[in-house]
């Protein structure tokens, strides 16, 4: 396929799986459950970095960790006690325990004292940054800077020394995009612009990336994010990473790129 059929090609796949069929059996809609702004997206992180291994055993331990703060994560961050924090023991998923869900929620109480929500503080800094890599860098800086054990570090990417950042670039998508279809939430859509957006790239988008063309480099890291990025937004410049409903999809339900 020529450069134009490709695109055509992935205009189509992008209508066909963004739909709310899509939302039933992904980690998108963890956040879906919610209204409130702020669980919205603290909902979504938690979703977000619990987000590898089985789609089921994700869904299944991200609705566990939120029940465990009674379905209002912005209420228990904001005022939980020491004692409170009892309820993530014995918490687990992969290598995400206790003790990282326990950092977790203290980091984003300061986040929280501090900025007021995720959205402003990651508006604040695309404004002044105006780079996803940067922004998230920063962001693990900042999460980490105080009330944090050493082990919960690898939990967030640093695309800045490599790192694809597959799951935040995931959750960005969540967050930021917004279309008539309300398949991500769109919640900081007047905060970022999308097309400030970097795919979220894995086995599945890499492969069907790399088998359009799309992608010449082997390894699945921020040099080849920002390739494939590049090359979407050749097709649309505002919105690159709609295409994440194809790419990814071609991979896991067509088999596409095997």
């Amino acid at each position: 396929m020529n450069k134009k059929d490709i695109a055509e090609f992935l205009e189509e796949k992008y209508i066909q799986y963004n739909n709310s069929n899509f939302i039933e059996d992904d980690p998108v809609k963890i956040p879906h459950e919610y209204t409130k702004i702020e669980d919205i997206e603290i909902a979504g992180l938690f979703a977000s970095i619990l987000a590898w291994g089985n789609r089921k055993s994700i869904i299944k331990n991200a609705y566990s960790i939120l029940e465990r703060m009674d379905n209002s994560p912005h209420e228990f961050i904001l005022n939980h006690s020491n004692d409170d924090l009892k309820v993530l023991e014995g918490f687990k998923h992969r290598t995400f325990n206790s003790i990282d869900a326990t950092t977790f929620v203290k980091s984003l109480n300061k986040i929280y004292n501090q900025h007021g929500s995720l959205g402003k503080y990651f508006g604040e800094k695309f404004n002044t940054l105006n780079d996803q890599a940067e922004v998230l860098s920063t962001f693990k800086a900042d999460f980490f800077e105080t009330a944090f054990a050493e082990r919960s570090k690898k939990h967030l990417p640093d695309p800045l020394k490599g790192s694809a950042a597959k799951r935040m670039c995931m959750y960005f998508r969540w967050m930021v995009r917004k279309d008539q279809n309300t398949v991500d939430l769109g919640i900081w859509n007047d905060l970022i612009p999308t097309s400030k957006l970097h795919l979220p790239l894995d086995v599945h988008t890499g492969n069907v990336s790399r088998s359009l063309g799309l992608l010449q480099r082997k390894q699945n890291d921020w040099k080849a994010v920002s390739e494939i990025t590049s090359e979407l937004r050749l097709i649309d410049p505002n919105d690159p990473v709609k295409f994440d409903f194809a790419l990814f999809s071609l991979g896991v339900n067509e088999g596409f790129g095997k």
